[in-house]
């Protein structure tokens, strides 16, 4: 396995870095064009970094396929040498089997709860954060969620996204044309996820849920609101209850946001019990997809322990691999952007 990754890091760094020349400063001087107004010296600055951080990420992003396509060659060499270990040839019949799952529902058995998506942070979070999406505009995190759903065992009989609406909306809306309304057992609501208790929702997708889950109102003391900041642990899911993630990238910028959203639509509160089975070394935030997918694998192993490992990134609670917090949006794991153009693939065979 040393040689494999090494062969993928000196291939990958092969790639030519990309020249200043393609990075377009901002002028020195401050000067406009005749039609824009000079720019201060803190925002040339500011067009500067961006520009820098663009051109990196094209460069990573670059490199990051490059490795890809290396390490699917060497496993297809060993597979056909017969020279896979034992525990690679059970990722790839795993895989196997949850994308069969995915296209056919074999050997699934629905949890029958809900996970609500909370879309209502559109306009709080930065730039850098409102652009944490796909090459075509769909924020990643949604796919993963879906995708994990569908491959899972016992994925949740519904999954909601509730407040769609601004920059969010409008970018679903503009992706094979409006596809997401069509994913299977989703519902999209431009209402907040009060309307569960308090009247049927006016806009759901064509894909939709169960009618027992799509229909009659929900009592308010069925849903939780699950947030960090909660003094209540989660202990296990609940069929028949409906659990809340906020859907906001940007977290370290507010402060118990999703807690004091909560309490004031008067629901239940609770945290995931990571601090019970792992000692993390950075806070304990996940990414939304992080903490769905920490959801759906308790439901299908009812083993909080086993969820947290399959899940949580093993960088966050190994002290050789610590990744200190930045200030800022929660970045996506490496993998997870190419996972998320995986299904929207997925989709646009479908």
């Amino acid at each position: 396995m040393a040689a494999e990754e090494t062969e993928i890091i000196n291939i990958a760094d092969t790639i030519e870095p990309t020249e200043d020349a393609d990075v377009v400063e901002p002028s020195q001087d401050g000067a406009g064009t005749s039609s824009t107004a000079p720019l201060s010296k803190k925002a040339q600055k500011k067009a500067a970094k961006a520009a820098r951080f663009a051109a990196l990420k094209l460069e990573r992003r670059a490199k990051e396929k490059v490795a890809k396509k290396v390490k699917k060659r060497i496993r297809a060499e060993k597979r056909a040498a017969g020279e896979l270990e034992e525990d690679e040839l059970q990722e790839e019949e795993e895989k196997r089997r949850a994308m069969k799952r995915a296209k056919t529902g074999a050997g699934q058995k629905p949890f029958a709860g809900r996970v609500c998506i909370d879309l209502g942070f559109d306009d709080m979070m930065t730039d850098k954060a409102s652009k944490i999406h796909n090459d075509d505009g769909v924020d990643v995190y949604m796919y993963l969620i879906r995708r994990a759903n569908r491959r899972s065992t016992s994925p949740f009989a519904s999954v909601l996204f509730t407040s769609l609406n601004g920059r969010t909306f409008e970018r679903m809306e503009k992706v094979n044309d409006g596809a997401y309304k069509r994913w299977a057992n989703t519902e999209w609501w431009q209402e907040g996820y009060e309307r569960l208790w308090t009247g049927h929702a006016a806009s759901t997708t064509e894909g939709g849920a169960s009618e027992q889950l799509n229909g009659p109102k929900v009592s308010p003391e069925s849903v939780v609101y699950l947030t960090a900041d909660s003094n209540e642990e989660l202990l296990e899911l609940r069929e028949g209850e409906t659990y809340i993630i906020g859907g906001i990238v940007d977290h370290n910028r507010y402060t118990k946001l999703c807690l004091n959203k909560a309490v004031e639509s008067k629901i239940r509160t609770a945290r995931l019990p990571i601090g019970r089975f792992l000692a993390l070394t950075t806070r304990k935030i996940l990414t939304v997809n992080q903490a769905f997918e920490v959801l759906v694998k308790w439901a299908e192993t009812r083993d909080w322990e086993q969820a947290l490992y399959a899940v949580i990134p093993k960088r966050k609670y190994d002290k050789d691999e610590v990744d200190e917090d930045q200030d800022g949006p929660q970045d996506l794991d490496p993998n997870e952007q190419g996972e998320a153009e995986e299904a929207n693939a997925e989709d646009q065979k479908q």
